[in-house]
């Protein structure tokens, strides 16, 4: 279905190939995973199946490709558009019309079918992806699993032989997330639709997967097999299989189910996290917000909010897609005006305050990081917010090669910041927002695009800057995170608070947020492994 045979490719102008000699053979129906460090090139090659490489972005491709018995070069990416579907991984970017059935016709009236055809074709795919209800939706009302369910359909609608899908769950809450795979496997299994996807979050991805490819950083061999044999090789792994790496476990487990039939011969009961002492919050608040009311129009969106995050304190914000969380941070800086109650920053009420005079005062790091990048280079973004606040290099807070050392961008301190990967630009956002060491941050979707190396650098940090006396308020979908770093959680629904406390009680009982340590070792407090290996040396000496 898939080959390629001695594939090699640079961007223009680069000295260094981004992939070299790359030989694979996929067969037709199988799920694929491609996994890598952020930044090493695999939106690049998911690119090469369609033709968009090199066709949209230039350069220099030389060996064989086959898809579905076609060159993706000779044939071109609108040809290539009927074979294969491609979902990118902000499904907003790819948008064209305003309400979902027209969207999922618009490709189907630039191939010019008949229209009767087209009316089998949009049905079809309404079906399949369980979005008839929403078929007269405006997208902008969507959320963030709808939308992207709608880019599938979108895609699939011309009746692809092979879907090739973007980091389709890294803006997606755990059940939003776990819809959209259900759907995918589902035209998988039934349609014997291929799907290649690349992802960062493995643990969502890999109970999927028939096989795995890896590209691993500095051109190395890219690796093509099972995903047991492939991760058993690599550092880049879910907490599930790190613990199961650390304890010896064979085979590999990719399921908590799997998993619990090693975790059940250990002294379960015994297992109790080490505990940490509890912070004792004094002085003024960082960020306090009281009776909090926001609404769009006639639609209530924040609902009574009451809160306080303080120096020395991560505080996550959690829930689905849509419950008002991003919301919630604008209010925080003025993005956002609420209809009633009061927002004070360091003790300042900030009503009437411009935004540049909040964020002087804060570090804000919005969900897409483009929208801070304005400079040629990286090292030009942090010069940039230093002379905003009336500082320079000489005088930083922070030395700028330590800060970028720190993101583990030292590589890319020349480099044009939108030409990099989504994880990188996130990371260059997250330094731009740093560098003049504000007293409080507020963080939208840190770990988007990050792999996990990625984010253990980011972990180190937010303890870091926690310990340091910074207030930390973050919004994720990553529970993994939450269960790394924060103090407290937060759990928001329908723009109200339904759950708050610590992040033990919060996501050790919780269905639906619980991280993979605490699935596998429910009602013990544990939720990573790096709580879970001290505990049972504890359990072992007792």
């Amino acid at each position: 279905m898939i080959t390629f045979e001695g594939v090699t490719y640079s961007y223009p102008g680069a000295t260094d190939p981004v992939f070299q000699d790359v030989n694979l053979s996929l067969p037709e129906g199988e799920f694929v995973l491609v996994v890598g460090p952020s930044g090493v090139g695999k939106s690049t090659l998911l690119r090469c199946f369609n033709g968009l490489v090199p066709h949209f972005s230039g350069g220099k491709l030389s060996g064989r490709i086959t898809v579905d018995g076609l060159d993706p070069v000779a044939a071109t990416p609108k040809v290539m558009s009927q074979h294969v579907g491609f979902v990118f991984q902000d499904p907003e970017a790819q948008f064209v019309m305003d309400q979902v059935e027209d969207e999922i016709a618009f490709a189907l009236e630039n191939a010019a079918l008949p229209r009767q055809e087209m009316r089998v074709r949009v049905e079809e795919v309404l079906d399949l992806l369980d979005l008839a209800p929403l078929r007269e939706r405006r997208l902008e009302t969507l959320s963030g699993g709808e939308k992207q369910r709608v880019a599938i359909a979108s895609a699939l609608a011309l009746r692809p032989k092979v879907l090739v899908l973007d980091e389709p769950t890294s803006q997606l809450d755990p059940k939003s997330a776990e819809d959209v795979l259900h759907s995918l496997t589902r035209l998988n299994a039934d349609m014997g639709l291929t799907i290649v996807m690349a992802e960062h979050r493995l643990e969502r991805v890999l109970p999927f997967a028939d096989s795995l490819i890896y590209i691993p950083e500095d051109g190395g061999q890219v690796l093509y097999g099972f995903p047991e044999e492939i991760l058993a090789h690599i550092d880049l792994v879910p907490p599930l299989v790190a613990l199961g790496k650390a304890l010896g476990w064979s085979p590999l487990p990719l399921t908590i189910k799997a998993g619990r039939r090693f975790s059940r011969r250990l002294p379960i009961a015994s297992l109790m996290p080490v505990k940490k002492p509890k912070a004792d919050f004094l002085g003024q608040p960082c960020f306090s917000v009281e009776g909090l009311e926001v609404a769009y129009g006639s639609k209530p969106v924040l609902r009574g909010l009451d809160f306080e995050v303080h120096p020395g304190e991560i505080m996550a914000l959690i829930g689905r897609n849509g419950t008002g969380k991003t919301t919630l941070l604008k209010s925080l800086v003025g993005l956002v005006h609420p209809n009633r109650g009061q927002v004070r920053v360091l003790g300042q009420d900030i009503a009437g305050m411009e935004v540049a005079d909040v964020c002087r005062k804060i570090g804000y790091l919005p969900q897409d990081p483009n929208a801070l990048l304005f400079a040629d280079t990286v090292m030009d973004e942090l010069r940039i917010t230093l002379r905003n606040h009336g500082l320079t290099e000489a005088n930083a807070p922070i030395p700028l090669d330590a800060l970028l050392a720190c993101l583990g961008l030292t590589d890319k301190a020349q480099a044009y910041p939108r030409d990099l990967s989504v994880g990188e630009r996130q990371r260059v956002a997250l330094g731009a927002v740093m560098v003049t060491r504000p007293s409080a941050l507020l963080l939208d979707e840190p770990t988007r695009g990050l792999d996990y190396v990625a984010k253990q650098r980011l972990f180190e940090l937010l303890r870091g800057w926690r310990d340091q006396g910074m207030a930390v308020l973050l919004v994720t979908h990553d529970v993994e995170l939450v269960a790394a770093v924060a103090d407290r959680v937060m759990v928001l629904s329908q723009g109200e608070v339904i759950a708050r406390g610590d992040p033990a009680e919060v996501l050790g009982t919780s269905p639906l947020f619980a991280p993979q340590v605490a699935r596998l070792f429910p009602n013990t407090g544990l939720l990573t492994v790096a709580e879970v290996l001290p505990a049972l040396e504890i359990a072992a000496v007792a």
